[in-house]
């Protein structure tokens, strides 16, 4: 009578599993596969082959502290035999005299996680023995074509699943700046961060065995990463602050990478890092997406709307010299704001509503009672679809809302203008496989001005009231506290000279800068005003500077003028400006971000004309030298070069250095204090332990600056 089959050891062949499932540079040591696709295991035995007509052996997974049946998070499968009740899959590939290959195969929508692998053998006379394999890692398949967040176009899957580092734009619409961001999402230990963030989760918290049978959906993953990037409702990644005051923290401009974060995050019992704004809040979730599986972007839009009352309309409230009221503010537009884009099929939604999905981590609103924000449909947006899931009115919102400038004198409120083409300008990201930006405005929208584009504003406000009407719509908790109407007034939009409240425009005015505007230096402007009528015109223009923050809210004024232009029929002059250095240097915000406005009226008229101009101040880069070839496992040597751009000494000065594949770890250089105008240089030594494509990423930061930032792309080589 032969004996029962015994497992002598197990190979679960993590470094070939690896490799054919895109995951080797998370581990070539531990098993991470795919959904929906084969990988292989082989059984040692002890005293005999594998006799198909007398041995049974059955296949258990699970995965979560519950697992069950009936939810999808424990399997049971017998090694072929197809068809039975579970979705996994055994299939024999070889039987060796004492060892057995076998192929398992999870579905394409099972739930994604950490995994336990079992064996029970029926070897004869119902005796039955069973075996703990091992444990492995399951994640989403952009490969796979039955997966949710299948992609088909490979260099598009290199791009937003493997790429881990990238650019996230800046500045402002007139001065587009891409600062470098080390996404690192197959660091060492980033994917069992990302594991435990799900485990965090208030969902997980509540109910852990229904929060796990749900890990298989991409929409229910990313609305649960989304909420843990902020702090607002648990313990969060990142805590968002917007005060300019981060001495308990990081300044969240300081930050080049994801990874340090992530860990700091995991070491501090996963108490909420500090500080975060919107790009930080989004890289990070874009490090956390790409490990799990789920093809991701960083996007920016520049003047984005923040419509806190959900009527699609930005309003803005300005004092008689042209100065912005804070005490008025409840909308924003903020100079830019920045978000995910994720790939997923969208079973929940209208067949075509599929494909990139709108996910803002940044705080801002509620969703269904927690600060998270989508997955929202990129073409709803483009299409005024905002009854559909989830917060698309507030992701409408924020590319195309409406902007309306009322001017408060006297007490009352005189609407100075609605303009219906400020908010949403060139939608940013990185470009496939190239360090270009490329500009996707088109998917969000119709072509300003386009007769589309008002059709899908009009569709969109009329969705809007009738959803509130009928009740509230899905996710997005904002109420109204304004009748949602549009002005029957000729709409302008902020780009062109002035605005005015008459539609008839005789004057223009207009901001000009002379010269660049560079950290350190004065800022010399010109106001340009133009009499376009036949008529004598006598102008009185109050100018004032102010600094903002990157969502709009501004900080008291700090230069104010006044300029009295007399203008013959059709005539233009020019009134020279200059903001001395020593001026503003000590009320600038983190963002360097500057408005300068003019409120210009005729003497002889009430009408007023409001035009604003806001600047970014630039600084110098960092320039990063390789000394040499770059080889895996042999020392490098990395040239950083800086300079305090300022005509006063700076100090406290760090430098920080970092690179998935280059840096074990993020390098933090003490520098100290940096004379006026000072070039300096040190050299880093590193040895690289990943090939292919990497980025270097710096940034210096000293009392007087924070972001002074430089990348360097450096190919490393395998070696022999």
């Amino acid at each position: 009578m032969a004996q029962g089959l015994k497992v002598a050891l197990t190979d679960l062949q993590s470094f070939r599993n690896n490799m054919q499932h895109h995951t080797e540079e998370i581990s070539v040591d531990r098993l991470i596969v795919r959904r929906g696709q084969p990988f292989n295991i082989t059984l040692y035995f002890r005293n005999r082959s594998f006799q198909p007509d007398l041995d049974n052996i059955i296949f258990v997974t699970e995965t979560g502290p519950l697992p069950d049946l009936a939810k999808g998070t424990r399997a049971v499968f017998s090694l072929a035999r197809h068809g039975g009740p579970s979705p996994w899959i055994a299939s024999l590939e070889s039987n060796g005299a004492t060892s057995l290959e076998v192929s398992l195969c999870a579905p394409p929508m099972a739930a994604v996680g950490r995994y336990l692998l079992k064996i029970h053998i029926d070897s004869f006379q119902g005796s039955v023995t069973a075996y703990h394999i091992g444990e492995f890692i399951l994640l989403f398949n952009p490969w796979c074509p039955g997966d949710a967040v299948y992609l088909e176009s490979e260099p598009q899957r290199q791009e937003y699943v493997m790429n881990d580092y990238g650019f996230i734009y800046q500045g402002n619409k007139n001065w587009i700046r891409p600062c470098p961001w080390n996404y690192g999402q197959f660091e060492e230990s980033i994917i069992d961060i990302c594991l435990k963030l799900l485990d965090k989760s208030l969902h997980f918290q509540i109910d852990p065995a229904t929060d796990c049978a749900l890990r298989g959906s991409p929409v229910y993953i990313s609305r649960v990463v989304c909420a843990m990037i902020n702090s607002n409702d648990d313990n969060g990644v990142l805590n968002g602050n917007w005060s300019e005051k981060y001495v308990d923290g990081i300044n969240p401009a300081e930050w080049t990478g994801s990874v340090a974060i992530l860990k700091q995050w995991h070491a501090m019992d996963c108490q909420p890092v500090r500080y975060g704004q919107c790009w930080v809040f989004a890289a990070v979730m874009c490090t956390v997406m790409r490990c799990l599986g789920i093809p991701t972007r960083v996007i920016t839009n520049f003047d984005s709307g923040h419509d806190t009352d959900g009527n699609l309309i930005i309003d803005e409230y300005y004092d008689n010299t042209g100065r912005i009221l804070t005490n008025k503010m409840k909308d924003t537009v903020w100079n830019f704001h920045v978000w995910n884009e994720c790939w997923m099929d969208r079973k929940d939604l209208p067949s075509g509503y599929g494909g990139w999905q709108v996910l803002d981590a940044t705080p801002q609103e509620t969703s269904s009672g927690l600060y998270c924000c989508g997955p929202a449909s990129v073409r709803a947006i483009k299409e005024g679809e905002v009854d559909l899931n989830y917060d698309t009115p507030f992701a409408f919102a924020m590319v195309n809302a409406d902007c309306m400038s009322w001017l408060v004198y006297g007490g009352k409120e005189q609407k100075l203008h609605q303009d219906t083409h400020s908010v949403g300008n060139f939608i940013s990201t990185k470009s496939i496989q190239s360090d270009e930006r490329d500009d996707i405005t088109e998917n969000y929208k119709y072509g300003e001005g386009s007769p589309q584009e008002r059709q899908v504003f009009l569709k969109a406000l009329q969705k809007l009231k009738a959803g509130r009407t009928q009740g509230s719509h899905q996710g997005y908790d904002a109420q109204p506290s304004r009748p949602m109407t549009l002005s029957r007034d000729s709409p302008r939009s902020l780009a062109t000279p002035s605005l005015r409240t008459s539609d008839v425009v005789q004057v223009s005015l207009k901001l000009k800068l002379l010269n660049p505007a560079n950290m350190g230096q004065n800022i010399s402007f010109a106001l340009v005003a133009l009499n376009m009528s036949s008529q004598f015109k006598d102008l009185k223009v109050n100018l004032s500077a102010q600094s903002l923050l990157h969502d709009g809210s501004p900080l008291p004024p700090f230069w104010q003028d006044t300029a009295f232009i007399t203008l013959s029929a059709e005539e233009e002059k020019i009134h020279p400006c200059k903001i001395p250095y020593s001026q503003y240097s000590q009320y600038l915000s983190m963002d360097k971000l500057i408005r300068i406005s003019a409120l210009g009226e005729e003497m002889s008229c009430p009408e007023k004309i409001l035009v604003n101009k806001i600047i970014t101040l630039a600084y110098p880069g960092i320039m990063i030298n390789v000394l040499g070839a770059a080889i895996v496992n042999q020392p490098l040597s990395i040239q950083v070069v800086f300079e305090n751009p300022l005509l006063e000494p700076v100090a406290d000065c760090v430098l920080t250095v970092e690179g998935s594949g280059l840096f074990k770890k993020q390098q933090r250089i003490i520098i100290g204090i940096l004379k006026p105008q000072h070039r300096a240089s040190i050299t880093l030594k590193t040895v690289p332990f990943k090939s292919g494509q990497r980025q270097i990423q710096a940034n210096l930061r000293s009392n007087k600056f924070k972001d002074i930032k430089g990348y360097r792309n450096v190919f490393v080589e395998f070696g022999l």
